[in-house]
């Protein structure tokens, strides 16, 4: 990922994804992934591409390799070099000709999950909760200065009732970030603003009860206080797709018999797998057999550390995939600001479920982060607490490989939490239990399954605990293990 400044203010990242084992030359990939940004409408006329230097950095490769591919895309007419330094996009292309119907005609043409654990649980003296971002980071100052900016600017009429979308600047501020970063094909008109995840499911789930859906399949474990909860209520069956290493197993979907899919595909919930680029295929193939819909939890992924940048399935099949991201990991839960990018067939009806609920959400808020994206400070912000999240999940390894190496790790490379699966002579609730009487707070897997079998495993949350305090707490489990084995 590299940097990039855009005509609406300094944005930080612009998403390529290079494979290093595909026999194509990397300037090439950079070429072809920045082409199709452009006539995509991802990238817009006058955005500034990052620096050769900054980009190459930022993934891994040399000047040289980024040099060839700017100067290539520059004779090929989509980029333009200014005065300053800067490459530019010199061309804004529409998306290449789609059959009639297809994902991309379609799109033309028209969460973080709930928190889960609120602060330190009392009584313990180390709490690995996970779902909790560090409120004490946000950035008072960048968002105060873009409150002035809306509570000056900002014209009369748009402090009166609004339709259920949500502000227009705040769904044209977003596409452009989500289209940029993320890689969907975002449009004003099929984005709904939301009070966080937990509101977005449940105005998708009350709209495709309403539309006949009977079925609904969740990733097994997953999150179970949000679409489960809800389905249930809706009265909607709810049936578990096992999860592998890399994600659902696509292979069981079928079986499921299912009218929509909840997925955590590019950082899975807990399990931390990374969907892989044909099962992704797999899943859309499948959602446009059945005629269902694929709900996409982007829920942290602006945290990564270790890997490349994994775009959004919605960009793959924006006619069945609704994209669902927040603020809630990012800058803060309290704001309760979340987004749906939405079929255009669904759209409307999830608008006019949002405005029955709540007559919508606070203007004033939608219109600050609107600005706040618009000036960079978004980006500006990820950036800046990239490392600091790297340096405590860095710590958290440190000390598991430490003192208990023989648990086995998985979901490091990003995110703000790590499962650590435990050998087969270690009970889970008999590990959580010994942990919590040396004052650690820790959950299990096992909680969380929907078929309530699968091997043991621990979940770590990080965000929000010092280096020491890491440490300590990884001291006391160590301790508690030792008396489970002993006892």
């Amino acid at each position: 990922m590299g940097r990039l400044r855009t005509n609406s203010g300094l944005a930080e990242d612009v998403l390529i994804e290079l494979d290093r084992d595909a026999g194509v030359p990397l300037h090439r990939q950079i070429e072809a992934s920045i082409r199709a940004s452009i006539r995509a409408g991802r990238l817009r006329a006058g955005t500034s591409l990052p620096p050769t230097r900054t980009l190459a950095a930022g993934l891994g490769v040399s000047r040289g390799v980024v040099v060839e591919a700017y100067q290539q895309l520059v004779a090929e007419g989509y980029l333009a070099s200014r005065s300053g330094g800067y490459t530019q996009v010199a061309a804004s292309m529409p998306p290449a000709a789609a059959d009639p119907g297809s994902a991309a005609s379609t799109a033309a043409a028209t969460a973080e999950p709930a928190a889960r654990t609120v602060g330190f649980r009392v009584g313990f003296r180390v709490d690995f909760g996970y779902g909790r971002t560090d409120v004490s980071q946000f950035p008072r100052a960048a968002w105060l200065r873009s409150v002035r900016t809306v509570l000056t600017t900002t014209p009369n009429d748009r402090f009166a009732y609004l339709d259920g979308h949500g502000v227009p600047e705040l769904r044209q501020a977003l596409c452009d970030y989500l289209n940029r970063v993320r890689g969907t094909l975002a449009v004003p008109g099929n984005v709904v603003i939301c009070n966080g995840y937990g509101q977005g499911i449940s105005l998708l789930i009350q709209v495709l009860a309403r539309r006949g859906a009977r079925r609904i399949a969740l990733e097994d474990p997953s999150s179970d206080d949000d679409a489960r909860v809800l389905a249930g209520a809706a009265g909607l069956d709810v049936v578990g797709i096992p999860v592998g290493p890399d994600g659902v197993q696509v292979d069981a979907l079928d079986r499921a018999d299912a009218d929509a899919l909840v997925l955590t595909p590019s950082h899975q919930w807990p399990t931390g797998g990374v969907l892989s680029a044909a099962a992704r295929a797999e899943v859309i193939r499948w959602a446009r057999r059945r005629g269902a819909i694929v709900v996409e939890d982007d829920y942290d992924a602006e945290y990564r550390y270790d890997r490349s940048p994994v775009g959004a399935m919605q960009g793959l099949a924006p006619d069945h995939v609704v994209y669902c991201g927040t603020a809630s990991k990012t800058l803060a839960p309290g704001l309760r600001l979340g987004w749906m990018v939405v079929p255009p067939q669904l759209v409307n009806d999830v608008a006019a479920a949002k405005l029955l609920a709540d007559r919508g959400s606070s203007v004033i808020d939608q219109l600050t982060f609107a600005d706040f994206l618009g000036r960079g400070e978004f980006d500006r912000h990820l950036r800046r607490m990239r490392p600091v999240y790297r340096r405590r999940r860095d710590a958290l390894l440190d000390a598991l490989r430490t003192h208990l190496p023989d648990l086995r790790l998985a979901g490091i490379a990003a995110g703000q939490h790590v499962v650590a699966w435990l050998p087969p002579d270690l009970d889970e609730a008999a590990v959580v239990a010994a942990a919590a009487r040396h004052g650690l707070g820790i959950q299990g897997v096992g909680p969380f399954r929907i078929a309530g079998a699968g091997p043991g495993g621990l979940i770590f949350g990080y965000a929000i605990l010092s280096e020491s305090a890491i440490a300590e707490g990884v001291a006391l489990l160590a301790t508690a293990i030792r008396e489970v084995r002993g006892s």
